[in-house]
């Protein structure tokens, strides 16, 4: 990207933070994410070596820092990276007010809708023992319409194969209908009513589905009547 040639601190942040990708990869490992494999599940459309290439720069930057061995990589936000969170939030809370998907075709994808419900499923409203969760969006692309959430002590496993195990949950509906209910658009109970989503299966997980699949938390942030405002203190000390 070419330098604005600007001394201006927001100048010289988005020089770093606004080439294509990088700010959804600092979201991914703001997210949870520590892995390559587990980064690409966030960014599915994304080339690993355009990934590889942004990694390597957030390292140079310092907002990120490698560890490990060769095939057992793994990478920790800085301190310069986590100061970046009320950043990604502010500006996803933005994008779900003023410049949300029309959910076309084209801002679908399965894959990264269950990635990102595997990571914040709300585990403690599971009973304990073994729960699995199959979704089901017959509008999808074939060999990405079935998943099964799987919870089973404090942990959440996806798989896209059938894992073999008794389901407890089928949910089904359009990928539209789920995205839009995850990204707060639309109200799961009314969706049921309306007859868009089916829920089939134990009666206590149905009853207590909207405590332990929640939304997403831009599109949560986005949602509240007045967005947090960021604390900024600045001071210049002259001597």
């Amino acid at each position: 990207m070419k330098a604005y040639g600007q001394f201006c601190p927001l100048a010289q942040a988005t020089q770093l933070l606004c080439e294509r990708w990088t700010l959804i990869i600092v979201r991914e490992f703001i997210a949870g994410s520590t892995r390559f494999s587990e980064l690409q599940k966030g960014v599915p459309t994304m080339s690993p070596t355009l990934l590889s290439t942004r990694i390597k720069q957030l390292v140079k930057a310092g907002i990120i820092i490698k560890q490990g061995d060769k095939g057992q990589t793994s990478y920790q936000l800085t301190q310069a990276g986590k100061e970046l969170r009320p950043v990604v939030e502010l500006l996803g809370a933005w994008g779900h007010r003023w410049a949300k998907s029309d959910l076309s075709e084209g801002d679908l994808d399965a894959g990264l809708l269950m990635w990102d419900m595997r990571r914040s499923v709300d585990v403690s409203q599971f009973p304990n023992r073994k729960v699995v969760v199959q979704f089901e969006y017959p509008d999808a692309p074939r060999g990405a319409n079935l998943w099964w959430l799987i919870s089973d002590e404090g942990k959440v496993d996806l798989c896209l194969n059938d894992p073999g195990f008794e389901v407890d949950l089928i949910i089904n509906c359009s990928l539209a209908v789920m995205t839009s209910i995850w990204t707060c658009q639309s109200d799961f109970d009314q969706a049921v009513k309306a007859r868009e989503i089916k829920v089939l299966g134990d009666k206590e997980l149905a009853n207590n589905l909207s405590s332990w699949l929640c939304s997403s938390l831009l599109s949560k942030l986005g949602s509240l009547d007045e967005i947090p405002q960021l604390n900024w203190q600045i001071s210049c000390d002259s001597k």
